[in-house]
């Protein structure tokens, strides 16, 4: 399974309103049940593909792997946290793990930049940090990241500004299963040379 992340512009019919593209890890947040956050069901959904695949008659459900980066590498985590029947995972620089870490570096841009568009608009004066905080734990990866059985095999550029590294081994570290991971020290969130190759080859493991 290809779980790369495509952000666009169309309307989402998963029953909320809203683009494609600007607003996922908030959308919900003001909901008092953190059922109703937006990536908490975009990660079911993933669980929900992979479950699909390995129903059709020309899958071996056996041998089903997950990759992808950045929101993407995040879907791939989430996937392979969420069926424990995926065999093989290859994240790069998965988006959506440690909010609050990214925060305190001071890294609430780019990607990550609604988590302080959040604050100024509805929390101006942080007195609901730590609710905040405490419920978008329920869509961090780091916290699913324990109940992955497959192998894992990630890829990380130090100079990472999108995805601070820091925050993607808050996942990692957390993983239990045998697991493994690439390190670009030079690289961000970019293109990294023979990622593609290297995940390719991992896959023909399955």
């Amino acid at each position: 399974m290809d779980c790369r992340g495509q952000g666009g512009k169309s309307q989402d019919m998963g029953g909320v309103l809203g683009n494609t593209l600007r607003g996922h890890i908030i959308r919900g947040l003001d909901d008092p049940n953190p059922h109703n956050l937006l990536f908490r069901n975009i990660f079911l959904d993933t669980a929900q593909l992979a479950r699909a695949v390995m129903s059709l008659p020309e899958v071996d459900a056996s041998r089903v792997g997950a990759m992808g980066g950045s929101q993407g590498g995040a879907l791939t985590i989430a996937c392979a946290s969420l069926e424990p029947r995926i065999k093989r995972a290859a994240p790069v620089f998965p988006f959506l793990c440690d909010y609050q870490r990214v925060w305190e570096m001071d890294q609430a841009k780019d990607a990550y930049a609604e988590l302080k568009d959040y604050f100024r608009l509805f929390d101006p004066r942080h007195e609901r940090e730590t609710e905040i905080f405490t419920k978008l734990g329920y869509i961090d990866l780091q916290h699913l990241a324990p109940r992955i059985k497959a192998e894992i095999l990630m890829f990380t550029g130090l100079m990472d500004t999108i995805c601070p590294p820091s925050s993607q081994f808050a996942a990692y570290n957390k993983i239990t299963s045998k697991k493994d991971v690439v390190i670009y020290p030079d690289f961000g969130h970019e293109g990294l040379p023979g990622e593609s190759d290297r995940t390719f080859n991992f896959l023909l493991g399955l």
